[in-house]
């Protein structure tokens, strides 16, 4: 599961200042930026006892050190560099180094992989301004379930009333999944199932493998409205850390479209309403399921008969 590249900061919050601890299912991770800037990625866990490196500093030298018997390490290759009281040009042993991790910036986030040598995904076009970090009590899989079911269950869009009906099936392109849903502006009006009104549209873009999403809000002449980036991670004890960023479009036509501006366009909730998705009945997320398990899992090709 833990296969692929996974948005486990976004870029401001890493810092040469200090290390910060993430998590990949149950994965401790340290990061911080060398004296480059550069991201790094390590266990967060020093070989000598065990003890968090997210404890400890970052020296001037851009490499972390433990806090506990300050044990130093380079970011680049996880080898240990430096032991207190020991010559500067001692070598240590391979067994004294820390697993590092392969890490890519983009987008304003930044994405790490288990796998050191992985080749980086390709970079994205833009980063959007607006951003935040929000821990949710439900795991992963079922967070992306609710997210294609009914998205009012994990976010609000200012304005926007998400109904029960698609626009577009869901539907593999282009090594995504990738569905539509059609949507109403809030307000008095009538309720979905009695109304063929859906002025606006949602469309989101998920990797079938990590669950990141790209959302596309529009009206009905296609219109951009607002565009958001969803990227959420399973994290310890069945906790899923969501990470965004989004952006407004600077032309909106229509009142409605203008009052997204009016105040934050959108917001990830940090809670779910129990109740709601206890009754929710599983609709896109059954073909998800079925589409991401035909798509991540390796068929055997026809060989020697």
């Amino acid at each position: 599961m833990v296969d692929g590249w996974w948005a486990l900061a976004r870029s401001e919050e890493v810092t040469s200042a200090k290390p910060i601890n993430v998590d990949l299912a149950g994965q401790p991770i340290v990061l911080w930026r060398d004296r480059g800037g550069v991201a790094r990625a390590l266990e967060d866990r020093c070989p000598h006892r065990r003890a968090p490196l997210s404890l400890g500093c970052v020296l001037g030298n851009g490499m972390i050190q433990c806090g506990y018997h300050g044990w130093t390490f380079d970011g680049a290759t996880g080898h240990l560099k430096d032991i207190p009281n020991l010559k500067s040009d001692t070598k240590f042993p391979a067994l004294y180094r820390a697993n590092a991790f392969a890490v890519a910036e983009s987008g304003g986030f930044l994405r790490v992989c288990l796998d050191a040598k992985a080749a980086p995904p390709a970079p994205a076009s833009e980063t959007l301004p607006l951003s935040g970090t929000v821990n949710v009590a439900l795991d992963h899989e079922h967070y992306i379930a609710a997210l294609f079911d009914d998205p009012s269950l994990v976010l609000a869009m200012r304005g926007v009333r998400f109904t029960p009906y698609l626009m577009a099936e869901l539907a593999e392109r282009e090594g995504r999944l990738v569905l539509e849903r059609s949507c109403q502006w809030a307000g008095p009006r009538w309720p979905s199932p009695f109304s063929s009104d859906f002025p606006i549209t949602l469309r989101i873009s998920t990797d079938p493998v990590t669950g990141e999403c790209d959302l596309l809000l529009r009206d009905d002449a296609f219109n951009p409205l607002l565009s958001a980036t969803l990227a959420p991670v399973p994290a310890a004890r069945g906790v899923t850390q969501v990470r965004w960023r989004a952006k407004l479009a600077t032309r909106r036509p229509g009142l409605m479209a203008k009052w997204l501006g009016a105040g934050t366009p959108l917001t990830v909730l940090p809670a779910i309403d129990g109740a709601a998705l206890r009754v929710l009945k599983p609709s896109a997320s059954i073909h998800a399921a079925a589409l991401r398990e035909a798509m991540t899992t390796a068929t055997p090709q026809a060989g020697a008969a």
